[in-house]
Order: C-alpha cells, then structure tokens, then sequence
C-alpha cells in the first residue's frame, strides 16, 4: 500500500475536549509546535462556536469539526453548508445512506466528509443489546463500504477495524482512529472507550491519522509524550513499510 504523505505533526489530531474556548486555546498554543491538527466536538463548539475554530485555524492549524451530525438529510446537508468556505479539514457524520449522501453533496472541496462507523465506546455486548447478531467489526465494514460507495472521504473507526478495512476495501480512503491510548495504559481498565489501542498499532493496523485527547491534556509533560507518540508513529509507518516491501517482492 502506498502511504500518503501526511506531515508527522498532523498525525496526531488532538481531541480539544474542554468546556471552554480560553482553555482551548490555551491547549493549541501549548502544543502546536508539536501538533497541526486539532478536533473540535459538541462540548467546544457550543461554547465557542466558529470563533474557536477560526482561531485554531488562524494559527496555521488544521481543524476536524466532530459533530457527527445526524438528523434529517437536507438538514445535514445545510449544517455542512455552514462549515463550507471556513479552512475545516475535516467533519464527521453519522447516518444512513441518504444522510452520508446529503453531507457529501454539497462540500467544498478542501473539507473530507468521514462517516462514522461504530463509536469506540461501543463493544459486542451493546451489539446484542441493541438486537444485532453480527459482531462490531462486520457493522464497521458495511457502512464502510457504503459510506465510500456514496462519496465519503474516509471513516471514524477504531484502530481494531482498520485493517480489515483496509484489507477489504484498499488504501483510497483516510481512517481516522479515536480510543487512542499510551501504550503503558491501554489495558488499564479506567477507560470509557472499549475498542482502545496504541498508536503504533493504529498506524501499522492502516490508520492515517489518531485521535488522543485525555492522555496528553492530562500529561505532567504533554510535549515530551507527544515526541513519543511521535516515536510510536513512526516506527509503525517504518514497519508497515518494510511489511509492504517484502510482499512486493
């Protein structure tokens, strides 16, 4: 598979999960000698709406808006309309085939729609409650499927589902993988996320960019954890590399 050539400061999306824009910011100019891409979500627009993004994206960042909508098509495709023309890389929607349709339908050109697969809080367990029979990884790569086939630019999926996703449907689409974690506390068992995994494992399992959060905003040294995301990252491109070499010839 070829990569793409993706800046290594824009692997890591940083979840910006704070409750207000101030700390936001605060984060982004901490950080952003190390990390170009930030994500907002629900929580952080509310309270500061376009500004933040604006902001973030004024300082020559790149900005993922995770607001998976959800609603009606034509209303999807008016809230896309609203992000059209802002410098967004990145929106996330979550829905059936005529929501993924309206979303693609009417973006600009430098902003990739991603459709959300199966949330990383979601496991086998809540598939049986829900009344599913399959497993998560086969729902992962149905709506996959159809998310490509009505023009999405990629997917949210774990990084447990991003090498069948990449066996199954090629190297032509971004995965972007939240539920990353350090990888001395991916099995620590204090996580809300389920289908968690280590950096190094979402890059080698086909993932182009993660998405971490709590472990950095939380870390006594967020810079030098990043430098060593960063490690993590690129040992996983320069094995998956490798991998590739070998079976080419």
């Amino acid at each position: 598979m070829t990569e793409k050539n993706i800046p290594l400061n824009e692997r890591i999306i940083f979840a910006l999960d704070v409750t207000s824009p101030d700390e936001a910011m605060a984060l982004v100019e901490k950080l952003d000698s190390e990390i170009k891409f930030f994500k907002v979500g629900l929580q952080l627009f509310l309270a500061g709406w376009f500004h933040t993004i604006d902001a973030i994206i004024a300082r020559g960042n790149k900005v993922m808006v995770d607001l998976k909508f959800f609603d009606i098509p034509e209303t999807v495709k008016l809230a896309v309309d609203q992000l059209k023309n802002r410098g967004v890389s990145f929106a996330t929607v979550h829905g059936n085939d005529p929501i993924l349709r309206a979303a693609v339908q009417d973006k600009d050109s430098e902003m990739k729609i991603l459709a959300v697969t199966v949330l990383t809080s979601f496991d086998e367990e809540d598939m049986r409650a829900m009344g599913m029979t399959g497993s998560v990884r086969d729902l992962v790569l149905l709506r996959a499927r159809k998310a490509l086939e009505i023009g999405c630019d990629g997917v949210v999926s774990s990084a447990l589902e991003a090498a069948p996703l990449r066996n199954d449907l090629g190297p032509n689409f971004l995965v972007v993988t939240p539920g990353i974690r350090p990888g001395a506390n991916v099995d620590d068992g204090s996580d809300d996320q389920r289908r968690i995994a280590t950096a190094k494992q979402a890059i080698l399992n086909g993932a182009d960019h993660v998405v971490i959060g709590r472990p950095i905003r939380d870390s006594k040294d967020p810079l030098a954890l990043i430098r060593d995301l960063h490690k993590e990252i690129t040992e996983g491109l320069a094995k998956k590399g490798a991998v590739a070499d070998r079976a080419a010839v």
